[in-house]
């Protein structure tokens, strides 16, 4: 069996091949934004200087981009999938790209807000205060951060982490699963209360949250907006 640390590495490379072959159809399929997700992107929005400089972290193919630039602020679009960000720059020409893993963002103090939806999932609990502590590095003090945590029933949690463990994987909490279709996404569901504290741990103030709405019950995201400590 591969040790841990090992398999947590891998991942990133894997998720990273996984992701570059939806490219073409990921528009077709996820290219809309949800009524709660537009809604707590203005509000992100908002609340940063009228000039301000945004992360839009895990880009995908900048779905986001648009509303960004309306608002008078400035993205940068990253993404670990190199032909996400080629859909970027076909969409919003002059955008400014990079191609960073969301563990590895090189960022300090460079943004007023920093954005992750629908990406945190895919994060293994190793990683969650890694990258919290990368997007707080990334902000200017008092910055905003709107990230999604996505939900599944708790049933359909245990059950990924059932073929988890039978196919062999070395998954060591409750929260992580294998899912099957499509091939073998891994997935990491944990209690809202540990984003809470791990968001605290990496001072971050949770102004607003909101869950929903469900899609036919079988999934939906958490919002988070949330406040960088000014005194770090």
């Amino acid at each position: 069996m591969t040790d841990r640390a090992t398999w947590i590495r891998d991942l990133r490379g894997l998720n990273e091949q996984q992701e570059s072959g939806l490219a073409d159809e990921y528009d077709a399929s996820w290219g809309e934004i949800e009524d709660v997700h537009r809604t707590f992107v203005d509000r992100f929005l908002s609340e940063l200087p009228p000039e301000g400089h945004v992360l839009d972290a895990a880009c995908g193919t900048g779905k986001y981009a648009p509303m960004v630039i309306a608002s008078g602020r400035t993205p940068l679009c990253v993404d670990h999938t190199a032909s996400y960000l080629d859909k970027v720059a076909s969409k919003t020409p002059g955008v400014a790209t990079a191609k960073h893993h969301l563990q590895e963002l090189p960022y300090e103090r460079e943004f007023d807000g920093v954005m992750c939806v629908d990406a945190m999932e895919f994060l293994p609990p190793e990683d969650w205060p890694l990258v919290l502590d990368r997007f707080r590095r990334a902000l200017r003090p008092g910055g905003w951060l709107y990230l999604t945590v996505e939900l599944v029933p708790e049933a359909e949690v245990r059950a990924g982490h059932d073929a988890a463990l039978r196919l062999g994987f070395p998954v060591v909490e409750e929260g992580e699963a294998i899912w099957e279709e499509p091939d073998w996404y891994y997935h990491f569901y944990p209690a809202l209360d540990r984003v809470r504290a791990w968001l605290a741990d990496a001072s971050f103030a949770v102004q607003e949250e909101l869950e929903g709405p469900w899609i036919e019950g079988k999934y939906a995201y958490h919002h988070v907006l949330a406040r960088l400590e000014t005194d770090v």
